[in-house]
């Protein structure tokens, strides 16, 4: 796989007649079909994270014929009620989609043992309970190389929704990628405290431009839109996505997206699970697994030196064959959201 490759998301708008967990399922399911369902904690209208957690469910109903439902949670206590509806009506598989729906999948499973629930990023494993680890830190690292060898005030910014370990492990890999490159860089590190103000993350955006920072890595959701449209404004700052494609959110100013294909992933564990044999354990997914990767984008790829470009592929390829290895400090429950 080419670093650089270009890699064209296609966003299709589809009609989704789902089955919520609070009304009867659809009129077209048919009995005895695959239940999916997914719990986001924001919108899937952010473009990133949630996003593609729906895109990987509308690719589970459409490869695997399944009935699907979407819930947006709203408070931690919705994790457990939803968790318990969905068991309640059969579902076969529920995704809680991030590191914090991993305590009520373990309180809430054992009620439901036909049921299998999946944390993305949590490691709680349990006979129907699974986790999965996104290996966001080796795209994180290529990304940090690139914008340490971009930046001309010496000065990166890394924006997050919240200070979770996942967030922090891919911010701590993309500074030791600055720092391989460009010992001197400074990294700016800045939480919004939450994942859906888009106006605080232009804030906290604007902040980081004012202290000399040309080059952000965001990882904040739909508070991130936020942050892309700061940089927009500024029109003198490079910006890198994370968890989507994001390359086109401000298409002159982005270099690239750390990108989690969580359609692919989704469909991995939804055909084990649909086989029936699923026993409790982590799914460990990467850059080896074509899921994480860092896309370049190709309307900016020409701002980038060729030796950039070389130097960074030669450290994906060394990560692909095993000979580089990233050593982190902060702990390591969980390597992406």
């Amino acid at each position: 796989m080419k670093l650089f490759s270009t890699a064209i998301a296609v966003w299709v708008a589809i009609t989704v007649t789902a089955c919520s967990p609070t009304t009867k399922a659809s009129s077209g399911a048919k009995q005895g079909a695959f239940k999916v369902a997914l719990l986001t904690p924001g919108p899937i209208s952010d473009k990133s994270w949630n996003g593609g957690a729906y895109e990987g469910l509308l690719a589970i109903r459409d490869s695997l014929g399944a009935e699907i439902s979407h819930i947006q949670t709203k408070t931690p206590a919705e994790f457990d009620e939803n968790f318990r509806q969905y068991g309640a009506k059969g579902f076969n598989l529920v995704f809680g989609h991030g590191f914090e729906f991993q305590d009520a999948a373990l309180r809430v499973a054992p009620s439901y043992p036909n049921t299998v629930y999946i944390t993305t990023s949590g490691t709680s494993v349990a006979p129907n309970v699974g986790g999965v680890n996104f290996a966001f830190q080796e795209a994180s690292f290529i990304a940090g190389m690139i914008a340490g060898r971009m930046t001309k005030s010496n000065t990166l910014g890394v924006i997050g929704g919240t200070e979770l370990p996942p967030v922090t492990r891919s911010f701590e890999a993309f500074e030791q990628g600055a720092h391989s490159v460009n010992p001197g860089v400074k990294i700016i590190t800045s939480y919004i405290g939450n994942w859906d103000d888009a106006s605080a993350g232009k804030e906290q955006a604007i902040a980081q431009i004012s202290r000399g920072v040309d080059v952000i890595f965001q990882n904040a959701d739909a508070a991130g839109l936020g942050v892309f449209q700061a940089v927009k404004e500024s029109k003198s700052t490079w910006i890198i996505g994370s968890n989507s494609n994001q390359n086109s959110i401000a298409s002159t100013q982005t270099l690239g997206s750390v990108v989690i294909d969580l359609p692919h992933a989704f469909l991995l564990i939804a055909r084990e699970v649909q086989k029936g044999h699923f026993a409790g354990h982590v799914f460990s997914l990467g850059l080896h697994d074509g899921v994480v990767r860092y896309v370049g984008n190709p309307a900016t790829l020409s701002a980038i030196p060729p030796a950039v470009m070389f130097a960074a592929d030669s450290v994906q390829r060394a990560m692909l064959s095993g000979s580089f290895k990233i050593n982190l400090t902060t702990a390591s429950n969980s390597s992406a959201k």
